[in-house]
């Protein structure tokens, strides 16, 4: 009969910390209130006077318009997206994409005077069904910047690009150290 090794607790540990990493990294995941009603926001923490885009579903009734209400930014009509142009570009589907074909879609900008806050984005569909996500706006007044005048000690900050990009190499590195611990051989007569 075998017994356990110390390899195999290193391996689960290591699996644990991949996942655990791979959630953190892609959370975010829609408010449902029915199998086939959500409304989303993307980005759902964003900068007061910055843009968003809002996708929904209304039961498989996305064929008929439907409104978004938050307290964030007012009042948005969402309207039935069948491919559009995919240009990227701002049209009437909110300057949405192929990707949100079948789909309720629209943006709106949220005022630069919005308080800072979580706001409930609630929407309201056409056959009555109904759902709610979160939108958390933030309102940090952004310093001026001084006369560019080269590099420094404190030119190019870290944004939250670099801070993802720092944490996912830190998970990658515990996880191999793990990986090499778990399987180095070991030597007769030790634990």
């Amino acid at each position: 009969m075998r017994g356990h090794r110390p390899g195999h607790a290193a391996s689960a540990a290591l699996v644990m910390l991949t996942l655990l990493g791979m959630l953190v990294l892609t959370a975010g995941t829609p408010a449902r209130a029915g199998e086939n009603v959500f409304v989303e926001v993307n980005p759902s923490t964003v900068q007061a006077g910055n843009r968003v885009n809002l996708r929904a579903s209304c039961d498989n009734r996305n064929d008929q318009q439907a409104e978004v209400t938050s307290d964030a930014f007012g009042r948005v009509v969402l309207r039935p997206n069948n491919g559009g142009s995919g240009t990227g570009r701002d049209n009437d589907n909110g300057g949405t994409s192929r990707a949100d074909s079948g789909f309720l879609t629209g943006a709106v900008t949220v005022p630069g005077s919005t308080a800072p806050g979580d706001y409930p984005v609630d929407l309201r569909c056409a056959n009555g069904n109904r759902a709610t996500t979160t939108l958390t706006v933030l309102n940090m007044t952004q310093p001026s910047k001084g006369p560019a005048t080269g590099g420094g000690g404190t030119a190019g900050g870290r944004g939250a690009g670099s801070l993802l990009l720092v944490g996912g190499l830190v998970v990658a590195a515990v996880a191999a150290g793990l990986g090499v611990l778990g399987s180095r051989p070991r030597r007769p007569g030790s634990p």
